[in-house]
């Protein structure tokens, strides 16, 4: 057995930056039990919602927009928490053009779907556009938080329509101060944000034998260019889940 492959063989802690799956049929459960690990679960990063004064130096009304952009479930509750505390009732006229099926049920929890005018795309952002493109005539309200992907608005910007963002909620680094003296073997992030929120909440931080799996680019440039070391990257084409990668890597297929 080589060097490195008794490495890999040294996970026996691992800690996700994401909160615990509300679902027992969690992969992750599945990955424990597999490969007989703990895995424990932490968000190292919430959310806040932006105070009704804040959103109003955005100087938008509400009212003057005939379409909702929604990227995810927390933009439809922010959304509507907003309009509840600007107090402005939302029209039965207004289109929802969310980005996935999913996220267009979701609208079921504040009005009644059937008799309301909403598209969605299938996941992508880029689905979402082909759909806007038959709409140029409305003018959007694009609710997000402070961490907007810059490729959400390019996209909108290159289609031409007629939108504005809306920040209503913001996304910032949870206090992990409870952690400093826990110790894991695979620390997984998902996120620039989560690279951010450890380097906050330990200063000090030193990876040593510590393994770092990141999924996504922009994870993983935030992890190279805080200098850590990336042991385990999803998604590939051999492992488009990060369960897969990290089941890979301790069987020392990656």
């Amino acid at each position: 057995m080589n060097n490195s492959h008794a490495m890999k063989k040294k996970i026996k802690t691992i800690l996700i930056s994401q909160p615990k799956p509300i679902t027992e049929k969690s992969p992750y459960f599945d990955l424990a039990k597999n490969m007989k690990v703990t895995v424990d679960f932490r968000p190292f990063i919430h959310v806040e919602s932006i105070e009704v004064k804040e959103f109003r130096k955005q100087r938008l009304d509400l009212s003057e927009y005939t379409g909702i952009i929604l990227t995810s479930r927390m933009a439809v509750d922010h959304f509507f928490r907003m309009a509840e505390e600007t107090r402005y009732e939302v029209p039965t006229s207004l289109k929802y053009f969310c980005i996935s099926e999913s996220t267009a049920y979701y609208l079921q929890k504040y009005v009644v779907y059937r008799k309301r005018k909403i598209f969605h795309g299938q996941v992508r952002f880029s689905e979402l556009t082909t759909i806007l493109k038959k709409h140029k005539k409305e003018k959007f309200l694009l609710p997000c938080s402070d961490l907007l992907k810059a490729s959400i608005p390019d996209a909108l910007d290159d289609l031409g329509v007629d939108y504005s963002k809306a920040c209503m909620y913001r996304t910032v680094c949870s206090d992990l101060s409870d952690l400093t003296d826990v110790k894991y073997d695979l620390l997984v992030f998902f996120s620039p944000s989560g690279i951010e929120s450890l380097l906050k909440n330990f200063p000090e931080f030193e990876q040593g034998e510590t393994k770092i799996a990141t999924f996504g680019p922009t994870t993983s440039k935030a992890a190279e260019n805080a200098g850590l070391r990336i042991d385990i990257n999803a998604p590939t084409a051999k492992a488009p889940s990060m369960t897969m990668a990290i089941e890979q890597y301790m069987k020392g297929k990656s």
